[in-house]
């Protein structure tokens, strides 16, 4: 199968504490165009070298690149990952180059710090660990999409609808079919900072929804998508799940949202803790023509 070339629409340096990570926003598709890290990038943001580090780890027949090439985290990759370690071609002038969609970066550094949750690290890979933990702090108010989209100028390019873009670009039309969104963990850190036994999903107390709704789906661009998908839950005679409405784009931020507010849970001493931290991280807002 031929690889596909796109064209590079805006480019930019993405400045993170001392790094500096070429990032790219390709016109392939004008509602949601891709978001890429050159492929230097990524392996700068771990502090890999690139040559002399042939991979021979493989999964399912896909070779896997060497910044998550050992035997150690094998365990850890999931399909998400194996999707987007696939390199994308784009042309930049008249030069061809390749990357990695963006969402990769923070979902590395994930498996990195939940690696070194394990105690399943090796020591060469402590100091990686330890610059994941500095990346994720840097992009955990805004997300990877709207840090790129700041550093390239894309966010000032968008039409005058901004809402309308908004919500094209977060919901779908069609009604997906149900697939599990949040993991079981998920619901064990509720338990334990609520104090309670463990509850089978049955009869899981109507707080935990709302503290779904508060902490997951409002946050999104402040409140916008989910005021539209409250408006569609009325309107639905068979009151599908919220995520069901959303396009692909949108199911990246929400397992984004997902992912971020599961790692508050999993370090929270407390509710209170949890409340004052998630506080201070403020909402994920990739549309600021709407401020």
């Amino acid at each position: 199968m031929a690889k596909k070339i796109s064209n590079v629409y805006l480019k930019s340096e993405l400045i993170i504490g001392d790094l500096k990570l070429d990032c790219f926003v390709l016109d392939e598709n004008t509602k949601n165009p891709s978001r890429i890290l050159s492929a230097k990038a990524i392996f700068d943001a771990f502090d890999r070298p690139r040559k002399g580090m042939n991979s021979r780890l493989e999964i399912d027949g896909e070779k896997l690149p060497p910044f998550i090439a050992a035997g150690n985290l094998k365990p850890l990759i999931t399909q998400e990952i194996l999707d987007l370690v696939k390199p994308v071609y784009f042309l930049d002038g008249n030069q061809e180059r390749n990357g990695y969609r963006a969402e990769l970066l923070p979902i590395l550094c994930s498996l990195y710090l939940k690696a070194r949750r394990k105690n399943i690290l090796l020591s060469r890979q402590k100091k990686i660990a330890e610059r994941a933990e500095i990346l994720q702090e840097g992009f955990s108010r805004v997300g990877i999409i709207a840090l790129i989209d700041e550093a390239t100028g894309f966010q000032y390019s968008r039409k005058y609808d901004a809402l309308r873009i908004l919500l094209e670009t977060y919901l779908n039309d069609n009604i997906k079919a149900w697939t599990k969104k949040f993991p079981d963990d998920f619901f064990i850190q509720l338990d334990r900072l609520y104090g309670n036994e463990r509850i089978n999903a049955i009869k899981r107390p109507q707080h935990y929804g709302k503290f779904i709704n508060t902490y997951i789906y409002e946050p999104l661009e402040k409140g916008r998508v989910n005021n539209e998908l409250h408006k569609r839950y009325l309107n639905d005679s068979k009151r599908h799940r919220k995520h069901q409405h959303f396009t692909d784009f949108g199911d990246e931020q929400l397992r984004f949202q997902i992912g971020r507010i599961h790692g508050l849970l999993e370090v929270a001493p407390n509710m209170r803790w949890f409340k004052e931290k998630q506080e201070r991280q403020g909402q994920l807002v990739l549309f600021p023509d709407l401020e």
